[in-house]
Order: C-alpha cells, then structure tokens, then sequence
C-alpha cells in the first residue's frame, strides 16, 4: 500500500461518522484508524500476521460453556433489517440455522451480511441498531440446539 492510498483512506476517515476503521490491505498491511479519545490513531503499516497466526486465533471465537456468540466479522454500523421500512432478519427467540442472515454491518457503505455459525435459538441481543460494532465483538447470544 502506497503513502497516497493511505493518506486517501485517513482524509475519508475524517469525513465519516465512523468512529474507528481497521483493514488489512490485500498486500498485507494492515491500518487502524480510530477517532476515540483513549485510542491513538495509526497509520503505520504493519506486517500481516503468518498464516499460521490467523489459525491460532480461530479457536479464541468459539463458543464459550454458556452459549454460543454471532460475532461481528468487521468495524461498522449494525442494522438488524434490510431497510427502515423491512422487517428485522431475527430477534430474541428465534430459531436461526448455520448460515442464516441475522444483520448486516455497513462498513465504508459497504453492506456485509453477518450469518450464524450454528444452529440454535437466539437468547441476547447485545448490540442495538446503528450501534458501532468493533471487530469480533458480540452481536448475538445463541443457546445451539
């Protein structure tokens, strides 16, 4: 990733309502922008981590004992309906399927469905709409079936 490209990414950044942004640029580098008072911003490019890396987190985001969790895959703004005028994918109670849409997340007006990784019956929901969701965060708590 070149300086310009960066640079383009922070003036976008600055311009938006989004409070915190993070991309791993397709040549490895990854940038953090954040625009919360007890975050720094960054703009160094770092080396991406080896794939082997990426593999020992994976079991960090599995379910824990009481439940499992829909986490979000990345930084943005949380809507639990299609539009304003739709119905919500899924709410408290209902019974979701491995790879049912439970919200979706704006990033960069970018909208990205966020599906179920099992099976189950939702129990929580912890974020609320147009809440800013960071990376990994819980969404949702499922009880699997």
């Amino acid at each position: 990733m070149e300086q310009k490209d960066i640079e383009k990414l922070m003036d976008k950044f600055d311009k938006s309502s989004m409070k915190e942004f993070k991309i791993t640029a397709d040549d490895g580098t990854d940038l953090y922008f954040s625009k919360l008072e007890h975050a720094a911003v960054q703009n160094v490019a770092q080396p991406a981590p080896a794939a082997g890396a990426t593999a020992s987190e994976q079991p960090a985001a599995k379910p824990a004992a009481s439940g499992a969790k829909i986490k979000a895959p990345l930084v943005g703004i949380v809507y639990f309906a299609p539009s304003p005028e739709k119905p919500v994918y899924k709410k408290v109670g209902d019974h979701v399927k491995k790879g049912d849409t439970v919200c979706v997340i704006e990033a960069m007006k970018v909208i990205n469905e966020v599906k179920s990784p099992v099976s189950g019956t939702i129990t929580k929901k912890v974020a609320e709409n147009g809440d800013m969701v960071e990376y990994d965060q819980p969404i949702f708590e499922i009880e699997e079936d």
